[in-house]
């Protein structure tokens, strides 16, 4: 893939994008690297390739292939009811549980019946502090002042959810009896050498030169300059465009049989195949498209961020796209939409 017919540099003028990186991906290999701008507004500290980006939501992706390694590895199973493996807090019963129980699958594919409280899942408040998710899914901190219960029969909708992948942390992190950037990091991180992600909201060093600051969609530095999500198989992740890239191609390098970290050819066609009806969502990733054109993504929104990835992984070619500002739009409406139409045309 290349970027065609645009002027970046204008472009990012445009929308008042301060910092702007993107990794590519043809042939089923890394074809470079595309870095713009800088980590601060007013600053000397230029974006490169080991800029790293609050990824906000493409923590799900993340999330499901970790999910996929515990299923392989058969610590957990895909259509098991969680409250059978789920410890330290399980989902309430409740009339919608009753002939349907709520399972990995629907968690990781949005459709366990959970709906996010309305104005929950905010960034970090630091007097507030790093709530546990047992606290958070009970409804007992300011970051999700209501109990998470099933609120429809799992598999009969759809409901984007932040609340299922916390159930989805507090799972793996029962089964494993480890922290969830533990299991991360020994399954995923590690194996790919992506050396430059962070998922431990305690453990980032904001001052490291490599972080970049949030921005508002006016180019002015957010509150706080790092908003950090104390979720981080929902939101939580830290990266670069290039770390991301590897994680794709762990992706479609075990579509082939030829995973890293162990995922079978057919968990690896599970994760990216039509879930329960739904056309347009796998297990923790989008689709769009089927057969050879199948086009997978995963979107990241936060307070100062902005990206996308994008891949079709038959055709073994996609790319990262992340920013340091909140463009106030979606994705394809930004200057993300714009890259993203000049690689695929």
């Amino acid at each position: 893939m290349k970027l065609k017919n645009i002027n970046i540099e204008e472009r990012m003028e445009h929308y008042r994008v301060n910092g702007l990186s993107i990794a590519l991906i043809e042939n089923g290999q890394i074809s470079g690297t595309e870095n713009y701008g800088l980590l601060e507004v007013k600053s000397d500290r230029e974006i490169n390739e080991n800029s790293i980006f609050g990824a906000c939501s493409i923590s799900k992706l993340l999330t499901g292939v970790a999910a996929i390694k515990l299923i392989e590895k058969g610590i957990l199973g895909l259509d098991e009811n969680v409250n059978e493996r789920l410890i330290t807090w399980k989902i309430p019963e409740n009339v919608f549980t009753k002939t349907k129980k709520v399972t990995l699958r629907n968690l990781l594919s949005h459709q366990s019946g959970i709906k996010d409280p309305e104005g929950s899942f905010s960034e970090l408040n630091t007097d507030t502090g790093i709530p546990s998710m047992v606290e958070l899914l009970e409804g007992e901190t300011p970051y999700c002042k209501d109990p998470i219960e099933v609120q429809y029969e799992p598999e009969s909708k759809f409901h984007y959810s932040d609340a299922g992948f916390c159930v989805v942390q507090q799972l793996i992190e029962d089964v494993t009896e480890k922290s969830f950037y533990q299991v991360v990091n020994e399954f995923i991180f590690k194996p790919l050498g992506m050396e430059n992600s962070y998922l431990n909201t305690t453990m980032l060093e904001m001052d490291n030169q490599y972080f970049s600051c949030g921005h508002t969609k006016n180019g002015d530095l957010v509150e706080g300059k790092y908003p950090i999500y104390p979720y981080p198989a929902a939101s939580g992740l830290w990266t670069t465009s290039l770390d991301l890239a590897a994680l794709v191609l762990e992706l479609m390098n075990a579509l082939k049989g030829e995973s890293k970290i162990g995922i079978s050819e057919s968990l690896a066609k599970e994760m990216i195949t039509s879930q329960r009806g739904k056309s347009w969502t796998g297990l923790g990733v989008f689709l769009d498209g089927s057969d050879k054109e199948l086009e997978i993504s995963s979107l990241g929104w936060g307070v100062g961020f902005q990206c996308m990835i994008f891949a079709s992984p038959h055709l073994e070619k996609g790319a990262v796209i992340m920013t340091n500002a909140e463009l106030g739009v979606h994705q394809l409406k930004g200057i993300i939409g714009d890259i993203y139409r000049s690689l695929i045309s």
